[in-house]
């Protein structure tokens, strides 16, 4: 059985708060994800003074300070906090992954030990980043929210002349609007990306609730992330487009039962649970009333009734005009030893 990797994006929901993020590790392990992830930046290296938030931003931060920077500022992860977070992780059995937004923070990553990497968004039109990442030869998660075909070509196509090959890479279909419109979601675009690179496909989802990941996993992604929280009330960027605890794992639940109803061989044909309902709920041919030895069977002679032990009822035409042997009651089961 093919296993979704779920990626559960804690982003910066800590809000700058170390004990919310082991907290929020926490529930990552609770629901059974199979990473947790946080982002590392230094603010003054991802935005300038002059950046204004994101609509979504400002809305939700619930300042009246319009810069990303403040706000940012107030969510980097130290060094110090990066190491006693991986150790949590570690300490619960739960992976850590992070996202970088600059090239310093890469390598940074790198010497942490990361087996894989995740690319926002924001970053598949950086040069610089993705010819660094490149060069590091780990396999990557590349997300592409608000990016046409032709800028997801020109990433991969830089990514594989840096030394990376197509299956080091799965690019994750995303809408970069937290939250994000239904009707805005595009899901079959994240087949027509499989269809256009041959490549691994994933989903990163900022809708609400839990239906357009689950439904994803069915279309064939094989990385999910979606975002949660302790709590969407939070004051913070990203809390509002984010699952609570229960919710999260609920989304895993669902998650991992629809990678059990793809789990089949793909031929039709009965399974062990429903064979034994088959005779209980097919019919057979009975008698619609009493016929005397030796009477010709006509079509009034004769009703489908379960349960379905005996004739079937696609034997129809071949009963028709045929002789009973004995007499026999309405409502019998007919058997070809009645009938000559």
């Amino acid at each position: 059985m093919n296993h979704t990797i779920i990626i559960a994006e804690a982003g910066v929901n800590h809000n700058g708060s170390l004990q919310t993020a082991k907290q929020l590790i926490d529930v990552a392990v609770d629901a059974g994800v199979d990473f947790v992830k946080f982002q590392t930046f230094k603010a003054k290296k991802l935005v300038s003074a002059a950046a204004k938030k994101a609509a979504y931003q400002q809305a939700n931060t619930g300042d009246q300070d319009d810069q990303q920077l403040a706000m940012l500022q107030k969510l980097e992860l130290s060094e110090a906090d990066h190491d006693e977070l991986i150790a949590y992780c570690h300490q619960k059995n739960i992976k850590f992954l992070s996202t970088a937004f600059d090239t310093d923070g890469l390598h940074y990553l790198n010497e942490l030990g990361l087996d894989r990497f995740k690319v926002p968004s924001g970053e598949i039109t950086n040069y610089p980043y993705l010819k660094t990442l490149a060069k590091l030869g780990k396999p990557i998660i590349l997300s592409t929210g608000m990016a046409t075909l032709g800028e997801i070509e020109g990433a991969l196509t830089l990514l594989t002349s840096e030394g990376l090959t197509m299956d080091h890479i799965t690019v994750l279909h995303c809408n970069t609007e937290y939250p994000t419109p239904m009707k805005d979601v595009n899901l079959n675009a994240m087949l027509t990306i499989q269809q256009a690179f041959k490549v691994a496909i994933g989903y990163s989802d900022h809708t609400l609730g839990i239906e357009v990941p689950t439904a994803a996993v069915a279309l064939g992604a094989t990385v999910i992330e979606k975002h949660f929280t302790l709590d969407r009330n939070l004051p913070g960027p990203d809390h509002r487009a984010s699952l609570e605890p229960t919710e999260l794992k609920a989304m895993v639940q669902a998650i991992r039962n629809i990678e059990l109803a793809k789990s089949g061989d793909g031929r039709k044909h009965a399974s062990e649970s429903e064979r034994p309902n088959k005779p209980i709920a097919r019919k057979s041919i009975h008698l619609n009333r009493p016929v005397q030895a030796g009477q010709t069977i006509t079509e009034d002679d004769l009703i489908p009734l379960r349960p379905g032990t005996g004739i079937s009822p696609m034997e129809w035409e071949r009963v028709i005009g045929r002789t009973v042997r004995i007499d026999l009651p309405a409502g019998h089961q007919l058997s070809w030893s009645d009938i000559q």
